[in-house]
Parts: structure tokens; C-alpha cells; sequence
């Protein structure tokens, strides 16, 4: 049983867009996007972005509106990948029991590491320190009695910061919060809230079931739960991942096959490399497609054997879009998208049956060591360079 004041929320500091301006000093300062091109949506914003009111999921088009002067990178999905397991080695030295929920953000259960590593804040700021240390980027990290509280802490001192929240000062901290740092509660239902006069976390938490129950229905009881920090989940460690994806939305539709091409093979590795990046294989790989008047496709088939190499991928979704484009022959895209799902663990001594196939994954290895360390533009495949086979 999880005891009190045990749980890191981790959160990396706006991480896609900290990593880019680590790798490139002249971004530093400067109000930075990561998320494809002017039809796509924001993936990440730096510190010096959000001044402006940039936020994740916003499009392009509104971001660069509200900041004429705003960086926009392309992502890097390989290099961010590579990253991340760089920080989750780090969270293993102090517990082995971590929720995974994205490249950049978990759950840390340490109550069984405190006598080993001192208090939570002390963890937590031997955590901080060693990613600092070993990635140059900074996280923030909520601590709490629960999941609910922690991630909820891990907003309170960004960017940067440890927030500590005990069940002694919970409700003196929760209390005054605007009630929309409760999970579930959207735009929508925030108005109706703000109706009623409901406008923080204890006025939530005060208000009656019978002034709540038209809004929150049969989840009301769980609605004031929340906003008392009740939250009884534990942390999971090894959440099965359903999916991995990629996809890019282009400037201009496309028409030209060796272009989709091109996509195509840059989607496929940054979900292969992920694939690898988190260890697992896949068993089927899936497209997407969308024409210029919005209708959406999807196709999908098996990958045999499952496993995570960039070319298997990349064959898969190439046969894929073939058959799509043989149905809609004079078809312009608007946006292209490469998946993988049915993962597994990547358990090689199964997989690797020949010597063929395990000389290709420690190849790829390779390549994701490198552009890792050196960028993703320091090795280039065959086809990216506008050969007609893939390397």
C-alpha cells in the first residue's frame, strides 16, 4: 500500500522546444514552437512563447498571429525520444515503480526509497539535479500524498521548481486554486460552474450535491473528491502503451508521389525510433491520410515477425499507401500519418532469430546513438536524399 507523501508527478520543463534550444544556443531566449508547418498545430512552446498566450494544440496559424516573431522548428521525435530514456534511467536509480504517461512526464511511487535516498523532497531534488546534470534540461515536480495532488503540485512552481503538498496542508493550498486545475474540467463545464458561483477548488469542494448534480451527474460525488484531493489509484508501473504515432500535416497539398515518399520514410523512423526508444516492438502498422477536402482514410496491416526497424515500418506503410493511392489515383494529401500498434516487450533473444535481422537492429541502434548525440540531420537514409531505395 502506497504510504502518504510518497508520489512524484515529474513533468519536464517544456520539453520538445528545451530540447531544441539546448541543441541550438541562438533559440535560447527566444520564443520557440516545435509542431510541423503553418497548417499543423503546436506541439510545444518555450517559456518565452507562452508570454505571447502560446499553448500546446494551438494551430500554427494562430500561434504565429499572436507572435510575428515566433521560431518554428520542425520535430524531432527520434531525438526526443532518445532523451527521455535518458531521464527514465535516471527515475529507475531511485524506484522501480514508475507510471509512464509520455515521453516527458510519470508517476513516481518512493515510498519504499526514502530510507535509502532521505525524504521525498530530497529525492526530488536528487532527481532534478541528476537530469540537469546529464540532459541540461529542467523538470518541475509535484509531491503528494496521491496522483491526483501531485500532478496538480507539479503546475504550482514552474518552470523548474518542487512543490510539496502534505495531507496537513492540503486543503490550505488546494482550496483557493481556480477549480479548472481539476481534471475533466473543461471550458464548457467551467462556464456552467462559474454560474453557480463556483470559481475555485473550495468552492467546489463547499458547494451542495443538489447545485452540483445538474452539472456533474452521477460523477458528482467523485467531482468533490477531487477538489478534497482524494484519489485512491496507485502509481502502475509498465502502462500498456496501445499505440505510436506520427503524422505531418503539409503547407501545400500534395500531389507528387516522391514527395509523400519522402514523408512517409521521415514517419516511419521517428516510430520506429520510438519504438526502440521505449523498447518494444510492433505487430501492426497503420497509415493515415487526408485530402484536401478533410476526409480521412485510414489502412492498416501486420507486420511479420513484430519488431521495430525502421525499414520494416517503413516497407509496410509504403505498400500501404500504394493500394490508398491506387484506389484515389489523382489525389492531393493534406496530411500523412504512419502507427504502429500490438506492441510488445522487445525481447531480442525471441525476435532476432538470425543474424540477419539482429545485424539490422543493432544498425539501427546505432543510428539513433548517434543522431541522439550529434541531431537527426547528422545521418541521412538513401531515400531521404531523393534515392529510390531505402538504406
Amino acid at each position: 500500500m502506497t504510504n502518504a507523501t510518497n508520489i512524484l508527478h515529474v513533468d519536464m520543463d517544456a520539453f520538445y522546444a528545451s530540447v531544441e534550444q539546448r541543441d541550438n544556443p541562438s533559440l535560447r531566449g527566444k520564443p520557440v514552437v516545435v509542431g510541423g508547418n503553418k497548417r499543423g498545430v503546436v506541439a510545444a512552446a518555450s517559456y518565452e512563447a507562452r508570454k505571447f498566450g502560446i499553448r500546446s494544440a494551438m494551430p500554427m496559424k494562430e500561434a504565429m498571429r499572436k507572435c510575428p516573431n515566433l521560431v518554428q522548428i520542425n520535430t524531432r521525435m527520434s531525438d526526443y525520444a532518445a532523451v527521455s530514456k535518458q531521464i527514465f534511467s535516471i527515475f529507475l536509480e531511485f524506484t522501480p515503480i514508475i507510471e509512464k504517461l509520455s515521453l516527458d512526464e510519470a508517476f513516481l511511487d518512493v515510498s519504499n526509497s526514502i530510507r535509502l535516498f532521505g525524504d521525498e523532497i530530497n529525492i526530488a531534488t536528487k532527481i532534478k539535479d541528476s537530469i540537469f546534470q546529464q540532459t541540461g534540461l529542467t523538470a518541475s515536480i509535484g509531491i503528494a500524498p496521491n496522483k491526483l495532488v501531485a500532478k496538480i503540485a507539479s503546475d504550482l512552481d514552474k518552470p523548474d521548481g518542487i512543490f510539496f503538498i502534505s495531507n496537513h496542508n492540503m486543503q490550505e493550498v488546494l482550496d483557493p486554486l481556480p477549480v479548472q486545475v481539476i481534471p475533466g474540467i473543461g471550458p464548457e463545464t467551467l462556464a456552467r460552474l462559474q454560474r453557480i458561483k463556483v470559481f475555485t477548488v473550495g468552492d467546489l469542494r463547499q458547494t451542495s450535491k443538489g447545485h452540483l448534480e445538474p452539472i456533474f451527474g452521477r460523477f458528482t460525488k467523485q467531482a468533490q473528491e477531487k477538489a478534497a484531493g482524494i484519489d485512491k489509484r496507485s502509481v502502475r508501473p509498465n502502462r500498456e502503451r496501445k499505440s505510436i504515432s506520427a503524422e505531418v500535416t503539409f503547407d501545400s497539398d500534395v500531389f507528387d508521389r516522391p514527395i509523400m515518399y519522402r514523408e512517409l520514410l521521415k514517419l516511419a523512423e521517428q516510430t520506429s525510433s520510438r519504438l526502440r526508444a521505449e523498447q518494444l516492438v510492433a505487430g501492426t502498422v497503420h497509415i493515415k491520410v487526408r485530402k484536401a477536402d478533410f476526409s480521412t482514410s485510414t489502412r492498416q496491416c501486420s507486420l511479420l515477425p513484430p519488431n521495430n526497424l525502421t525499414k520494416s515500418v517503413y516497407t509496410a506503410a509504403l505498400n500501404l499507401l500504394d493500394k490508398w493511392l491506387t484506389t484515389y489515383p489523382d489525389t492531393e494529401l493534406r496530411l500523412l500519418g504512419v502507427g504502429c500498434s500490438q506492441l510488445a516487450p522487445d525481447i531480442q533473444t525471441d525476435l532476432f532469430s538470425t543474424d540477419i535481422l539482429a545485424n539490422k537492429a543493432n544498425l539501427e541502434q546505432t543510428v539513433d546513438k548517434i543522431r541522439a548525440r550529434f541531431g537527426h540531420t547528422s545521418l541521412s537514409r538513401a531515400r531521404s536524399i531523393d534515392s529510390e531505395e531505402i538504406m
